[in-house]
């Protein structure tokens, strides 16, 4: 770890981030977003009621879609990012800040760093939130290449203490986040949504104080979904310890899946029915499939905004 730990810097990740978006431009054509790329630092979706002088005609010929052009001075948007860091997201534990075997940390953290990547193309602004148990760190919004390095410093040093005990109190954090957010931000949250004590009306009480002052709120729900929805274990008897509590059992996996799965599901569905009635866009985000969904929701999301 420590020989790792040395290597890797701002650049590596910055690198890794590029290329997820790089393959994910090169493959949109296969997505609704057919036509968006190619133009994609210059233009955006013209919206109905706007001034038509600024309409790429060209575009729209090739596209049969209407963009304007979208010059650099243009800053209309701001993202906020919420990241659970809390031990149970460092599951799978992995050695490395790479794309091969990812932990839900490291999926996140790469799925921030491509949604900021396509945001400095367009100027917008950016910020970060992390909690444990509680606020572990806090930067508003800005666009600028300084922003970035402060916030990729920040992913890899809780990557670098995966190793420490953190519990999860999501419904304090997001409170705190909700009340320092003064203004209108699209708000991505990372997190797997487990909690130690908290009960789940509290933690949904918590998403809505977010929508509340009007904030476009996605959760990406980011789990293993194998492991942790599926419980897809070999039947060898086991030894689970809880990460955050350090609770041990010794089970049979086989004879604990069906009711184990059962539960999990059932509050994947919960979660989903809350965000539904508080109108907060709910994404399956499985460590296992990819960032192509979640580059996806961003362009949908930013459109809607």
């Amino acid at each position: 770890m420590d020989a790792y730990k040395s290597k890797l810097n701002f650049s590596q990740l910055t690198i890794l981030a590029n290329q997820i978006v790089e393959g994910f431009m090169a493959g949109i054509h296969k997505s609704p977003f057919h036509g968006y790329s190619a133009e994609f630092n210059e233009h955006r979706l013209y919206n109905k009621g706007e001034s038509t002088k600024f309409i790429d005609w060209k575009l729209y010929a090739k596209t049969d879609k209407l963009y304007t052009k979208k010059y650099e001075d243009e800053t209309n948007l701001r993202c906020h990012f919420i990241l659970d860091c809390s031990s149970s997201m460092h599951y799978p534990n992995v050695s490395s800040f790479g794309l091969e075997k990812m932990s839900k940390y490291t999926f996140s953290s790469l799925s921030i760093l491509s949604i900021i990547n396509l945001l400095q193309k367009q100027n917008d602004a950016f910020g970060l939130s992390q909690f444990s148990d509680s606020i572990d760190f806090y930067v508003s919004e800005k666009s600028s290449y300084n922003q970035l390095q402060i916030i990729t410093s920040q992913l890899e040093k809780y990557f670098n203490l995966k190793n420490v005990q953190k519990k999860t109190d999501t419904y304090k954090s997001l409170h705190y986040i909700a009340e320092n957010l003064k203004r209108r931000s699209l708000v991505f949250l990372f997190s797997d949504m487990f909690q130690n004590k908290t009960d789940n009306e509290a933690i949904f009480e918590a998403l809505k104080h977010l929508k509340y002052n009007k904030h476009q709120v996605i959760l990406f729900h980011t789990t293993d979904f194998e492991k942790e929805i599926e419980f897809e274990f070999s039947e060898i008897p086991r030894r689970f310890i809880d990460v955050e509590t350090q609770e041990k059992i010794d089970i049979y996996p086989e004879f604990a899946k069906d009711n184990y799965s059962q539960l999990a599901k059932a509050f994947k569905d919960e979660l989903k029915n809350k965000c539904r009635q508080y109108k907060i866009k709910y994404v399956n985000a499985d460590i296992n499939k990819g960032f192509e969904k979640v580059l996806l929701t961003y362009l949908l999301e930013k459109q809607n905004f």
